[in-house]
Order: structure tokens, then sequence, then C-alpha cells
């Protein structure tokens, strides 16, 4: 199982639309959407999990890509940045 990261997303985005265009490439077996408390509207991210081959394929075809007007990234997920380590040392 692999996480991707998808960044860039427009306002507009649904999670059945995100989860429509990636099941193109193989079976979506997890979608988060960051999404606006009040609006409901996406914030612009994402995280899909995806089998290895799948979303080896997804990132293939959809990294840089463009989605309702804006330009979308599909790169593995990292984990979140700038935590973690030995603090007072």
């Amino acid at each position: 199982m692999i996480t991707l990261s998808v960044r860039g997303l427009p306002r507009s985005t649904t999670e059945s639309s995100l989860t429509n265009l990636f099941t193109t490439y193989g079976d979506v077996r997890s979608l988060k959407m960051a999404k606006d408390l009040f609006s409901g509207d996406c914030k612009g991210f994402a995280t899909i999990q995806m089998e290895g081959h799948h979303a080896r394929a997804a990132i293939e075809a959809l990294d840089n890509s463009e989605l309702d007007g804006s330009r979308i990234r599909v790169d593995l997920d990292r984990g979140p940045k700038g935590r973690g380590g030995k603090r007072g040392r």
C-alpha cells in the first residue's frame, strides 16, 4: 500500500470526483481530503492510498496535470515535515 499526496486541487473538488479520477488507475483504498470547516470546500490537498503499481501509474499519469483549471501535483506522501527528532540537545 502506498500513500499519495495530491496538492493544488481546486476548491470545487469533491471526494467523489477525486476518487473517480484515481480509480482510472486502480482501486482507491482510502482518500482523505482537507476541507474548510465552514464552507466544506476543498482546501487544496488530499492523501490517497492505493496498491503500489496502481499508485505509480497514477503518479506517472496525473502529476503536473490539469484538473478544472488548476495544475495538480501527485507524489509519494512523505509524512509531516519538521516534526520529530531530538529536542533539547
